[in-house]
């Protein structure tokens, strides 16, 4: 067990479960509940759904593309936020008892749980009903039903699964990375596929981990699934998990590269350097014990955000800049 730290407890970032460094606040108004309910901080993780169009190649990116990937963003942020209110309503005698979550809107009185519960439904049919738009529209449907499913699962039980509860998490992600290739009919390849399953199972299982350190440090109970697992296990399966993610990656960008004649083929090799270098930054941000709340690292980690940059530059340069100049 790791030992205190008493800077730790009381100025630096953690996860979702306690907040030590953020004075929190109930909502002021009910707007305000409302708009705090839909967690819009977490709509950052929606960009996931550019994934598969932006690593698909300049003749898949097309201005209907772009419409389609807009699409999903919006469908999965509809979707998302359905499944944070019925979390929050589910959970609100738990939350009144915790240090920093009795100050969301439905633990704190400020939202109607039934209120929220309709939100949820209405979210729900708007996720669905605009996913139909999209090129692939029965597609993108399926994927947001699959996800809200799952999610719904997650919020009435099944996150209190140990194991279970790390695949619910990875698979939000996973989806939200084939969403975009989905709704624009692009076919997704399967080192994708792999680099999305892995990428995906990382984050979920850093989160734990990072979960973990913060209950052992402050003794807070953060979450049931937690007691659960050891600190090796999900040490383990963090490790493991950003090693195929690497090699997966690795594999995929020798093959785009052996594939493509000239100047392009070095970007994709090139675009390795800063993918591997962000997975090392993230890891340390997990081992530190700041991982439990992704979206929040990348909002506020400025060099994570350079690589990411970074990477987009490559992918760029290699499947639309240095293709065009070279025709």
């Amino acid at each position: 067990m790791r030992k205190t730290h008493e800077p730790l407890l009381k100025s630096e970032p953690h996860t979702e479960g306690v907040d030590y460094s953020r004075k929190k606040t109930p909502p002021k108004n009910l707007p305000d509940a409302i708009l705090k309910g839909l967690r819009p901080k977490q709509w950052v993780k929606n960009v996931l759904v550019l994934a598969a169009p932006l690593a698909a190649g300049m003749d898949a990116f097309t201005s209907r593309t772009l419409l389609d990937v807009a699409l999903a963003f919006i469908v999965f942020c509809l979707g998302a936020s359905s499944i944070y209110l019925v979390n929050d309503a589910r959970d609100v005698e738990s939350d009144r008892e915790h240090p920093t979550k009795r100050y969301r809107p439905i633990a704190s009185g400020m939202l109607p749980i039934k209120l929220a519960y309709a939100m949820a439904v209405a979210l729900i049919a708007a996720a669905v009903g605009i996913s139909l738009l999209a090129s692939d529209g029965v597609a993108l449907a399926t994927v947001i039903a699959i996800y809200i499913v799952l999610q719904l699962g997650y919020c009435f039980g099944w996150k209190h699964i140990p194991v279970i509860d790390i695949a619910l998490v990875s698979s939000g992600f996973m989806l939200r990375a084939m969403a975009g290739g989905v709704a624009a009919d692009i076919e997704l390849s399967q080192w994708f596929l792999l680099v999305a399953a892995f990428g995906s199972l990382f984050m979920a299982s850093g989160k734990r981990y990072a979960e973990m350190l913060l209950a052992q440090e402050t003794g807070a109970k953060i979450r049931k699934a937690l007691e659960g697992y050891t600190p090796t296990y999900l040490r383990f399966v963090w490790t493991l998990s950003a090693t195929a993610v690497v090699m997966s990656y690795a594999l995929w960008g020798f093959q785009l590269s052996s594939s493509v004649v000239g100047p392009a083929s070095v970007w994709y090799q090139i675009s390795m350097v800063p993918f591997v270098i962000a997975i090392l930054r993230y890891a340390a941000k997990v081992d530190g014990g700041h991982g439990g709340a992704p979206e929040e690292v990348a909002l506020e980690d400025r060099i994570l955000q350079v690589l990411a940059l970074l990477w987009i530059f490559c992918i760029v340069m290699a499947v639309y800049v240095v293709p065009l100049l070279t025709q």
